[in-house]
């Protein structure tokens, strides 16, 4: 679905990116004008599409269009896909055109998995020559693959000060300096050389590229100062990041997305997939009054994920002393029905459905859809925010 020419105006609110020069290294190219801006997301199983303008210090919504990569593989619109770049570069083509964005430098989000991010901690007070030395050789340590064949960049994690009760109560212990935590984040370079690739075969000339976890934290996040859990429901897997300050403390991935609870009502009824996607879709978790087993399966997956979640919740509140206030859910898996309900009975915090579009201006007619198809673009409209900064 595809809507032009929206020309109705907001203040632009936007998260500003604590890693403001994440993978800026790999910028080949760089053209457009600054008051137009596209974001591209490449997922496993669709592309996404964002155009935004500026008018002064408003943003205001142009296009989006999304397209489905599974029958350029053979595959039922759904599915998880592989593909090959030229068709990537097919499948980005015809969703240029039909979204008709006029923009020739899109920038483009690099898929997590492509990425490690982690946390280091060093000694309190140490200059910032000795932290770029030693984060190279510190990071060896937690990637798998020769340090030759990844990209490096890392960012200082501001401490955490003293709240107000702890200043003001006597018994408290004096606490001992406390140490310089890095937040690190690797890519490996053939992905991005890929990107590279399916740019030039576009014909376009990017803006930057940008790890998507990133661009969704720009486009969910308003100005949150407790920790709060993103969790993104993506069709391969589930992606989940605690927040604090705008700075991501962690980081993990659940490896079940929405396509796996498609494929197993598809298996489990007998059904063809794009049925299973359908009834997944119109029924979610409140059932089918004509398949009862329907919210059984699709539970039986979203009761793993919550499971995985709440042990990653654990693990940082006892390492850290820290709790979670809020969940914030992102990705087309997000808007399955019933999941928030289910979720608020899981977690100990505030639950809300990220609505991206919110920061940007569109018509008021568009408003039910644009919260209706928030998640799926977020990481899309996050990355057309960073250029209009």
């Amino acid at each position: 679905m595809v809507f032009k020419n929206l020309i109705y105006d907001t203040i632009l609110t936007q998260m500003d990116n604590p890693l403001k020069n994440i993978i800026s290294d790999f910028n080949k190219f760089v053209g457009g004008s600054g008051d137009s801006a596209i974001g591209v997301d490449i997922g496993s199983s669709a592309i996404k599409v964002v155009e935004i303008k500026k008018k002064g210090n408003k943003a205001v919504l142009e296009t989006y269009g999304v397209i489905a990569l599974g029958p350029y593989a053979d595959l039922e619109a759904g599915r998880v896909t592989n593909l090959p770049i030229e068709k990537v570069v097919l499948a980005l083509q015809e969703v240029f055109k039909q979204s008709d964005v006029t923009s020739d430098s899109p920038a483009f989000s690099i898929p997590i998995q492509s990425s490690l991010i982690f946390t280091i901690e060093l000694p309190p007070k140490i200059s910032p020559d000795q932290i770029a030395a030693i984060v190279p050789i510190e990071a060896r340590k937690y990637i798998p693959v020769p340090i030759t064949e990844v990209s490096i960049d890392y960012f200082i994690i501001p401490k955490k000060e003293s709240s107000f009760e702890e200043m003001n109560t006597v018994d408290v212990p004096v606490k001992t300096e406390e140490k310089t935590n890095i937040l690190v984040v690797t890519t490996q370079n053939d992905v991005v050389s890929k990107y590279r690739s399916i740019v030039s075969g576009c014909k376009l000339a990017t803006s930057f590229f940008e790890i998507e976890i990133f661009s969704s934290i720009r486009a969910n996040f308003e100005h949150e100062l407790s920790p709060v859990l993103l969790i993104d429901f993506g069709a391969s897997c589930t992606k989940l990041s605690i927040v604090e300050f705008g700075m991501v403390q962690s980081y993990h991935t659940i490896e079940r997305g929405g396509a796996d609870i498609s494929s197993s009502i598809s298996k489990s009824l007998s059904i063809p997939f794009p049925e299973a996607e359908k009834m997944k879709k119109d029924f979610g978790l409140f059932g089918n009054p004509m398949e009862k087993s329907l919210a059984d399966i699709i539970k039986v997956h979203i009761d793993y994920i919550f499971s995985e979640t709440n042990n990653v919740l654990l693990g940082y509140e006892k390492k850290n002393n820290r709790t979670i206030s809020k969940v914030i859910f992102t990705g087309g898996g997000s808007l399955l029905k019933g999941l928030q309900e289910v979720a608020i009975s899981n977690f100990q915090a505030e639950v809300e459905i990220g609505h991206p579009f919110s920061k940007i201006s569109a018509p008021a007619f568009l408003e039910k859809v644009l919260l209706t198809i928030g998640p799926e673009f977020a990481v899309a409209l996050g990355l057309a925010l960073r250029k209009l900064q």
